[in-house]
């Protein structure tokens, strides 16, 4: 592969000493629904060097509204391998480690002590997040984290703060009172937005074990999120 080809354009941006800081990062996304997909796939084209991808789920119907990955040739077929022939597409030199699982606390610092210069958060269930991000703080792993993109469309009021200044989003407070029980406070950033969430946009479910509700979705605010989420990873590895 002609690396001066195909990034050129990302060069002629950020320049040859931020590309290469790009080439040798290794960057761990952990999730990969319609948040962790897209940042997975910007995180591969801006010419990071490794990457780590996490999950366990399946491609279903009703991820076809907003997930990268959901096609009607993709259904039942599991979503990390899915991005993994994905990510090798674009860059066949990509160094990448793929982990089929659910990550459950068990299994969380194992991943993590393989070592990461970043990690984005795009999981969705709120006790192993909350297990991940006191586990990333502890190693000292630099981190974004994506909280809600459901029941939002309008992608103008998506910001990115420390979650100790995250506001407005249900599901930031409640990871906030989660980590401030763990001594947690503050120390990285969150993709987050402050529109709020109409009631008619959620229903109560008790069909699976890691929600208790499903939110309406549209599909280009979880990519939104996704991507912005990719923008910090990069943008904080280029400046750091």
């Amino acid at each position: 592969m002609n690396d001066a080809h195909w990034l050129s354009r990302t060069e002629l941006l950020i320049g040859k000493e931020s590309l290469d800081k790009l080439k040798s990062a290794h960057i761990l996304v952990a999730g990969l629904g319609g948040v962790g997909s897209y940042s997975a796939e910007a995180i591969c084209r801006a010419g990071v060097g490794k990457m780590t991808i996490v999950d366990s789920d399946h491609v279903s119907p009703s991820n076809k509204n907003r997930q990268l990955l959901a096609l009607t040739s993709t259904e039942g077929k599991n979503k990390s391998e899915l991005m993994a022939n994905r990510l090798l597409d674009i860059n066949p030199e990509l160094e990448l480690k793929v982990f089929n699982e659910y990550l459950i606390a068990e299994e969380i610092p194992a991943i993590l002590n393989i070592g990461f210069d970043y990690v984005i958060d795009a999981i969705d269930t709120l006790g192993p997040k909350i297990f991940f991000i006191k586990s990333c703080l502890e190693k000292n792993i630099s981190l974004v984290s994506s909280m809600g993109a459901g029941g939002r469309y309008d992608p103008l009021q998506v910001k990115v703060a420390d979650i100790d200044q995250s506001y407005g989003c249900q599901f930031a407070q409640v990871v906030r009172k989660k980590l401030h029980g763990l001594g947690i406070n503050t120390g990285f950033k969150v993709v987050y937005s402050a529109e709020p969430v109409s009631k008619k946009a959620m229903i109560v479910t008790d069909n699976s074990p890691n929600k208790k509700s499903t939110v309406g979705t549209i599909s280009y605010m979880p990519a939104v999120f996704g991507l912005i989420a990719a923008s910090v990873a990069i943008r904080d590895l280029i400046n750091e």
